[in-house]
């Protein structure tokens, strides 16, 4: 593909508008480490959730998206639909507790809720271990998108491509710190909104295609492995009970509050929690991170799977994309590049919007996660462990370097993975069976560091087992495994939290005094803290947590209905989008009065 004098001059102008305004904010974020890595505690709510949106609409994202709708269907997206129940119980239960904790970074909070050598060496090891492991396998991931979008678009090896996003992310990331982030994450939401629209406009329009009436009458003709229906909205249970249960129910029935994955982790953490903790109040927190859970699941996903379901009519299958970009590496082709391949149908001009667009996706995303993952480096690690008396001007340069060395290690790793849903199907793995510990541990004082440990390592070994067993041809099916590794993880990490070492009264009794979580789980510690039972009831009925819960309820129906409300006007089915319709208006009403009630 190539770029006319329009796209060029579009493109530039959409990268200029997007980093230059980044560039002012240098002088702030290099005063200490609270403007570099929290924005000063001053962030309003709008900019945080444009953030948190921004952030979790990377690069590959749009690959993710089309691969699931191409292998199996719409209903494949239930496997991140089903988040949801995350994100808007972070809402309602978690985002005022986070707030009111006080701690820069999400790793931060060990060393309050925990204590003793336990609580230092958590902190310090999931500093790495999320910070450096981690982190650098979801940049690569969102690189690996960029080098297959940049091999379709303009015939790029990996290399080319990782030499020019690094240049554009790790200097922004390392000058302008989590200000500049946010201002970028802001512009950038628009532009890619825009282009991604665009796509979905010109992909539909397409002759082959035929406008939206053709593209659900030949894609229901279309008959996939096992029956499948790629336009369902939900699985069909009597074709397909295995792929029924591997994308709704086990992520509806366990997923959503047993696996911890970046952006939708239970109880809120890694780039969530930053933004939380950088608002200026916890109402701030509170509204921009329900903003964040409705323009995630309803603004976002439909412009991807339009394109996914046109991909469908222009490249049934695979070879079908390798015929049309025979220069393309033969290793990058999968069903998540059909997305980059639709493309090539743009007409001059959008081109450029969309090459814009798709920068701006990565850098969103990678942006967010240098700055992230070096807090953790450099706040939760150098800070804390090795060198604790230097000046803040020393933290925020060992910031900076930080910030370079993740790219180059992140680097390295995109030439081992192959496609998005690969690394999507890894984090969900390793993650698997530690949620509802990160769940309970606000709301139980018995959850130990010890019980933190005994989490990750038991599912970081199931994983592992899982996947030697893969290397000699074993397979139990990736929802048998998550499932199985979730009941091993649980079983061990309840084990040590009832029979390992105890955290230090003193710690909980501050910690429940400072941060104030309710519930019956704290009973014992708040008689030992003195804290009458009325105290405690009035502090609870500020919270208000019946009205909470029926907050969180509202909140998943409308978010959840007026996805449906659109995909089934899209699809011309008038009488489903209306009933559904009127379920987001009553749903909407309900959270809305909800949150003011809360509010005041």
């Amino acid at each position: 593909m190539t770029l006319t004098l329009l796209d060029w001059i579009i493109l530039a102008a959409a990268l200029a508008v997007c980093f230059v305004p980044a560039l002012f904010f240098a002088k702030r974020s290099g005063r200490n480490t609270s403007e570099y890595f929290a924005s000063g505690r001053a962030v309003p709510w709008w900019l945080a959730g444009l953030s948190m949106v921004a952030t979790t609409f990377a690069s590959d994202t749009p690959n993710l998206v089309t691969n699931f709708v191409r292998t199996q269907g719409v209903a494949g997206n239930w496997q991140w639909w089903a988040f949801t129940l995350t994100g808007v119980a972070t809402v309602f239960f978690y985002a005022r507790l986070w707030r009111r904790s006080g701690v820069m970074t999400d790793l931060e909070f060990y060393e309050l809720r925990y204590s003793g050598r336990a609580a230092s060496v958590v902190r310090g090891f999931r500093a790495l271990y999320l910070g450096l492991f981690f982190n650098s396998i979801i940049i690569a991931t969102v690189n690996l998108a960029a080098c297959k979008i940049a091999g379709i678009l303009f015939g790029f090896s990996r290399w080319e491509t990782l030499i020019a996003v690094g240049i554009l992310n790790v200097v922004f990331a390392a000058h302008s710190g989590l200000w500049g982030v946010l201002v970028i994450d802001m512009i950038q939401f628009f532009i890619k909104m825009s282009a991604v629209i665009a796509a979905a406009w010109f992909a539909v329009k397409l002759p082959e295609v035929g406008g939206l009436a053709g593209l659900v009458e030949k894609v229901s003709r279309i008959e996939g492995p096992g029956g499948l229906n790629y336009l369902h909205l939900l699985p069909d249970f009597s074709s397909n009970w295995e792929l029924a249960t591997a994308v709704f129910i086990m992520p509806l029935a366990v997923q959503w509050w047993a696996v911890w994955y970046p952006g939708a982790e239970p109880g809120g953490g890694s780039y969530i929690a930053q933004r939380m903790l950088a608002s200026r109040s916890e109402r701030d927190a509170v509204a921009g991170t329900l903003f964040f859970n409705i323009a995630h699941y309803v603004l976002r996903p439909w412009p991807w799977i339009l394109v996914g379901l046109a991909s469908l009519i222009v490249y049934p299958e695979l070879s079908d994309i390798g015929k049309a970009f025979p220069n393309l590496d033969p290793s990058l082709i999968g069903h998540d590049i059909a997305y980059p391949a639709m493309l090539k149908f743009l007409p001059a001009g959008w081109v450029g919007l969309m090459v814009a667009g798709l920068v701006a996706a990565n850098s969103s995303t990678v942006l967010t996660h240098l700055n992230w993952g070096a807090s953790y480096i450099v706040h939760d690690f150098y800070r804390r462990f090795i060198r604790r008396d230097a000046p803040e001007k020393h933290y925020v340069l060992a910031g900076r370097l930080a910030t370079i060395g993740l790219f180059v290690v992140s680097s390295s790793l995109v030439f081992v993975l192959e496609t998005a849903q690969d690394s999507f199907n890894l984090i969900l793995q390793v993650g698997a069976g530690t949620g509802l510990l990160y769940l309970m541990r606000w709301f139980w004082w018995r959850i130990t560091a010890w019980s933190e440990v005994a989490a990750m390592v038991s599912s970081f070994l199931i994983s592992v087992a899982f996947a030697i067993a893969h290397r000699h041809g074993f397979s139990f099916g990736t929802h048998r495994e998550l499932l199985m590794t979730v009941i091993g993880t649980t079983v061990c990490w309840l084990l040590v939290t009832y029979w390992g070492p105890q955290t230090d009264r003193r710690t909980l009794i501050e910690f429940y005094r400072k941060v104030r979580p309710f519930g019956p789980g704290w009973e014992r510690i708040r008689v030992e803290a003195g804290i009458s039972a009325e105290e405690a009831a009035r502090a609870a009925r500020s919270e208000n947590i019946p009205l909470a819960l029926l907050g969180w309820v509202a909140g998943c129906v409308a978010i959840w209905t007026s996805l449906f409300t659109v995909g089934n006007f899209l699809y011309g089915r008038t009488g489903y989008a209306l009933a559904l319709l009127a379920t987001f208006l009553v749903s909407g009403t309900v959270l809305i009065r909800v949150i003011n009630r809360l509010w005041k």
